[in-house]
């Protein structure tokens, strides 16, 4: 098993990949689903703003600056346990089981975050984004996380 520093450095470039992958689907769905690239990451930062982050459009550095760092926190937090007990072995993943790894912990992640979390601390997208947009979230999250294991060189 990874030692906990080893897993902090894997997790810091699991975690960022995943942070701005999944970023960039939040994006397109925000484009999409509700007519702004910023607002499932503006949604995010509900945490400290409250609920009128929700509706915000525009992008700010109150609700898009915020709601961003809380995202990849979040993402960096995942990665790390996906780091520590998924990836343990630190070596080069054949795909299935990488892309299989990475879909365990973003599902436990979703789990977490709609059946686990009181409302205050979930993520805050699901406000703005439909239940299908927010797969593709999780599935770029997980994707992102797997691919650091797949190109890994040790």
């Amino acid at each position: 098993m990874k030692a906990w520093t080893t897993a902090l450095r894997d997790g810091a470039v699991s975690g960022a990949a995943a942070s701005l992958l999944s970023t960039a689907v939040l994006s397109a769905m925000g484009r999409r689903e509700a007519g702004s690239p910023y607002a499932p990451t503006n949604a995010t930062s509900h945490w400290i703003w409250g609920d009128r982050a929700a509706v915000q459009d525009a992008p700010s550095w109150r609700y898009t600056a915020t709601g961003y760092l809380i995202h990849h926190a979040s993402a960096s937090f995942w990665a790390l346990i996906y780091e520590k007990w998924f990836n343990a072995s630190g070596r080069r993943e054949p795909v299935l089981p990488a892309l299989a790894k990475g879909a365990a912990v973003a599902g436990l992640a979703a789990f977490v975050d709609y059946q686990l979390t009181p409302r205050r601390l979930q993520p805050g997208y699901e406000m703005r984004l439909s239940r299908k947009a927010l797969l593709a979230v999780y599935a770029g999250f997980g994707l992102a996380m797997a691919a650091r294991s797949m190109l890994v060189r040790r």
